[in-house]
């Protein structure tokens, strides 16, 4: 690389071969940014992390840690073994993520979780162990029902209703949404339950995209799931995992997409693809989409519509993880966003520091309030008497359409053993809750050395 670099800062990563942990340093190279690391047995090991605007500089923003009340294991190894959660973690949990399956239905290209194991699925006392560890450990939290597929469980809608009759008002299933578009009748005992969203894998609007990730053309059985959802008052999230060169140019195409579902559809959730399994070169950064980069292709693919200033960094998690928007839809379709990044933060201004733990309370707060559909509805809806009768710029007109024409369009970084930065995970919120109970950051339990060896997961 020709560019000049500069060291922004100094943090501690892991050797991609052998795990230990090792400093790090985050360092500019023209406008891309790099997590740079040396292994003394290993050598060095540079993934771009950052390339684009919004600037690194302007994006990131300071915090004052939350404590942790309740933790589960003490401080013994350091960063990232000593995960339960340990005192030295720095924001509580806002989504908890459930593994109630490790059996998949689908053979798909790019997997956190290596789903289609043989192991057998844990029992329903098993499950109340679980949600029983969240609330000693100060929840109830947002839950997220997840696998391996989820669906795959007959008895699923009985451990959505074990989790509301423990207090947990927000239960969400993470699926491929294919036994949801196949089974309305499963999909109604889901509802009846209590479940109040699905987190929906949905990569693209083109049948190519979906062949190449998921094996299938399942667009159209996706869709039908989006249909029986909004018929049941259930609020669905598209979420597609972004590949540079197999989806990326369809970003602003779901979206689209997305907004001829409203309200149903409630938000998008983009995931830049990362890199988990037996790698052992490291991926090139020609494989790699960072957060500037999604939201640039969004303003592009969007005309406009949606600019890379409405959207800012996050109030839970650590701001380099995560990007947000909100946007109303009005009847005429222009879409009004409410919120943005201070231009100043371009010039340096970060303003106080926030504390984490408030943060994470109202992530959790605007995830079950704004995921959840707002009552049963049908795609084709006609406008409610208020927007009917009131002028089309008018407040009440924008007050009523805020009620059930909102999107939230977001993006999360997950890390891989090449650019996982520990500060980072750190910061982490979402947790998943391990066979023993712990409850780990989700970047450590998901995480494998380049020759597929893990911390957490299936030990």
């Amino acid at each position: 690389m020709s560019e000049p670099a500069g060291v922004l800062s100094e943090t501690e990563s892991l050797c991609p071969v052998c795990l230990k942990r090792i400093p790090a340093q985050r360092v500019a190279r023209g406008e891309q940014v790099f997590i740079e690391k040396t292994c003394p047995e290993h050598g060095v090991c540079r993934t771009v992390i950052w390339r684009g605007r919004p600037s690194f500089q302007s994006w990131t923003r300071p915090k004052i840690p939350a404590t942790i009340k309740v933790p589960f294991t003490a401080v013994s190894r350091g960063c990232p073994f000593d995960c339960g959660l340990c005192p030295a973690h720095r924001q509580h949990t806002c989504t908890a993520v459930l593994e109630v399956t490790g059996r998949c239905n689908l053979k798909c290209t790019y997997c956190f979780a290596g789903a289609g194991g043989g192991d057998a699925d844990p029992d329903k006392e098993t499950v109340r162990g679980w949600y029983q560890s969240l609330l000693d450990a100060g929840g109830p939290y947002n839950i997220q029902l997840s696998g391996g597929e989820p669906t795959l469980r007959d008895d699923l809608p009985a451990l959505v209703a074990l989790g509301r009759s423990m207090g947990f008002d927000f239960i969400q299933l993470n699926t491929n949404g294919l036994r949801l578009s196949r089974e309305p009748k499963f999909l109604a005992s889901l509802q009846q339950a209590g479940l109040a969203s699905v987190f929906l894998q949905f990569d693209g609007t083109e049948p190519e995209i979906h062949r190449h990730m998921r094996g299938g053309d399942f667009l159209a059985e996706k869709l039908e799931a989006v249909r029986l959802c909004g018929e049941m008052g259930i609020g669905v999230v598209f979420v597609p995992t972004v590949v540079p060169g197999i989806n990326d140019h369809n970003l602003g195409r779901i979206i689209d997409l997305a907004m001829e579902y409203l309200p149903v559809v409630r938000g998008v959730h983009f995931q830049p693809v990362s890199y988990f399994g037996r790698y052992p070169r490291p991926p090139a950064d020609r494989m790699r989409i960072t957060l500037p980069e999604v939201i640039t292709k969004i303003e592009q693919q969007t005309n406009g519509r949606i600019k890379a200033e409405h959207f800012r960094p996050p109030g839970c998690e650590n701001a380099l993880c995560s990007f947000h928007g909100n946007f109303v839809l009005m009847p005429d379709g222009a879409l009004m966003a409410t919120t943005g990044h201070a231009r100043d933060r371009e010039k340096g201004c970060c303003g106080p520091p926030e504390r984490a733990s408030e943060g994470a309370g109202k992530t959790r707060s605007f995830v079950s309030n704004r995921w959840s559909a707002p009552q049963p509805v049908r795609r084709q809806q006609k406008c409610s008497c208020t927007e009917q009768k009131t002028q089309p710029d008018s407040m009440d007109l924008f007050l009523e359409r805020a009620k059930s024409h909102r999107l939230c369009i977001s993006g999360m970084a997950f890390q891989d053993v090449w650019n996982i930065d520990l500060e980072r995970l750190k910061d982490c919120c979402i947790h998943t809750v391990a066979p023993d109970g712990k409850i780990i950051p989700f970047c450590a339990y998901n995480l494998t050395g380049s020759q597929g060896r893990t911390i957490y997961r299936g030990r």
